[in-house]
């Protein structure tokens, strides 16, 4: 297939019609900024970023109506912003916003919390969080996948592929590269430190492989033994890993390498990636017949040595289920209420947490269901049942924190509020404040052709 390559400025806003696969630098800019606020200064005042003795990590929850911003270490309530429809939550990769897939596209969450570098030390500042105007437009705001320092959004709505540099989601006029795939599909694109990008293949009815392009964006490599391609997760060494209905697909060093799920219909789709670990968690569905398969059994695969090993589990888990520990641990999160502990180099299961109680899947994907977020050591677990929020050490087991919140909880994800590979790299407490996260991988994941969810769903959500 033939490619193009072209350079052209234009806003966000103004993206044309689908080409070939085509590369375009841009300077890419989101909606109008607001216009000025005509608060009065007390209230202005207020607003004024703060300093902090050290960062100050902070969660978000989504809600049937809105999204609460939580402090990460108190579990208090800092924000309830309100916003209609059914909102799903991306890392940014700054360490302070967050995307918002909602109606329109991904929007820009500031949590309100950021690090400054001087030197050999930085400065910390929290702010109120704000849903801020600037908007990456989308018909249907699919997969956003951090790495690098560079964050990749994919509109499966129109196949259209932004590359933007992470400290730079909330600048307006910040630079972005742009793709386009010939179709559009339920797809997912990941950019390497050398400008390598990873894109899926397929169609509106169909996702059949991935093709590996170069920074000019010429294709250097590609396969077509990828049936139902979903999801993606980042390992060890910048080795891509894609799931498909009958295994997966290894990205490293410009080379495709294909791993079979051992059954014949075996697919992996949501994964949970350490880039400290050759070792990929996946999920793992067996039954092609099934409307909604409850697996009980998830995938490890090692990008090194292209093994795959299945782990039977004590019980069934669900797209949100799915985690990585600070030190490398593959973490599930299962519908008897525990978070089971499998160590990846073993791939034998170490332990069992218990946290809530037993839970069913619910019917629908869209429906709030437990959700595990890994922070800062600590797994924060959401029990919509209850309308609480968990905090859990891995390392002691010790469920540390627990808040009963007055919503039902959906999503989960949150920032550190330290600098990262994608932080902006210097900037004052208050212009910093206008600029500036598993695995992904697939925690995000849905799949309409078995649970309604595994990340077909953003062919019914425009999200995935």
């Amino acid at each position: 297939m033939s490619l193009t390559t072209r350079t052209r400025r234009r806003p966000l806003a103004a993206l044309g019609l689908a080409i070939p696969l085509a590369l375009v630098a841009a300077c890419s800019t989101g909606t109008p900024a607001a216009e000025e606020s005509s608060a009065p200064a007390a209230e202005e005042a207020a607003d004024e970023p703060t300093e902090a003795a050290a960062r100050s990590p902070r969660l978000a929850v989504t809600y049937d109506g809105g999204i609460q911003v939580l402090d990460a270490q108190t579990l208090e309530v800092l924000d309830d912003i309100e916003l209609d429809g059914f909102n799903r939550l991306n890392g940014a990769g700054d360490g302070r916003h967050l995307l918002v897939s909602t109606t329109g596209g991904f929007q820009v969450l500031d949590a309100g919390t950021w690090a400054e570098p001087h030197g050999d030390h930085s400065h910390y500042y929290t702010a109120a969080p704000e849903l801020t105007d600037v908007m990456f437009d989308a018909e249907k705001p699919g997969h956003v996948v951090v790495h690098a320092g560079r964050t990749a959004l994919f509109d499966d709505g129109t196949g259209e592929i932004t590359i933007v540099d992470s400290g730079e989601v909330a600048d307006e006029s910040r630079e972005a590269r742009e793709l386009t795939t010939p179709e559009a599909h339920h797809g997912v694109a990941v950019e390497l430190s050398d400008g390598t990008v990873v894109v899926s293949e397929g169609t509106e009815d169909a996702r059949t492989g991935i093709r590996v392009l170069d920074a000019e964006g010429a294709e250097v490599a590609a396969s077509d033994e990828c049936p139902g391609v979903h999801g993606e997760a980042m390992a060890a060494d910048e080795a891509v890993l894609i799931g498909c209905e009958n295994g997966v697909l290894i990205v490293k060093d410009g080379q495709i390498t294909k791993v079979a799920s051992p059954d014949a219909y075996g697919r992996i789709g949501n994964q949970a990636g350490s880039e400290d670990s050759t070792v990929v968690l996946g999920d793992y569905k067996s039954d092609p017949d099934a409307e909604l398969e409850r697996p009980t059994r998830v995938s490890l695969t090692d990008t090194a040595t292209g093994e795959l090993a299945l782990v039977d589990l004590p019980s069934s888990y669900t797209f949100r289920s799915l985690a990585r520990g600070e030190n490398g641990e593959a973490l599930v999160l299962g519908t008897d209420g525990q978070i089971h502990v499998i160590d990846p180099a073993t791939k034998q299961l170490a332990r069992s947490i218990p946290v809530i109680d037993a839970w069913e899947e619910p019917d629908e994907w869209q429906s709030p269901r437990p959700a595990i977020f890994m922070l800062d050591g600590s797994a924060y677990v959401t029990d919509p049942a209850n309308q609480s929020i968990h905090a859990v050490d891995i390392e002691t087991g010790e469920v540390w924190s627990s808040v009963e919140l007055d919503v039902e909880p959906n999503e989960i994800n949150g920032v550190s509020g330290d600098v990262e590979a994608g932080s902006a790299e210097h900037g004052s407490g208050e212009e910093g404040h206008a600029e500036e996260e598993h695995a992904h991988s697939e925690e995000e994941g849905h799949d309409h052709s078995e649970e309604g969810h595994d990340h077909e769903h953003t062919e019914e959500s425009g999200q995935g």
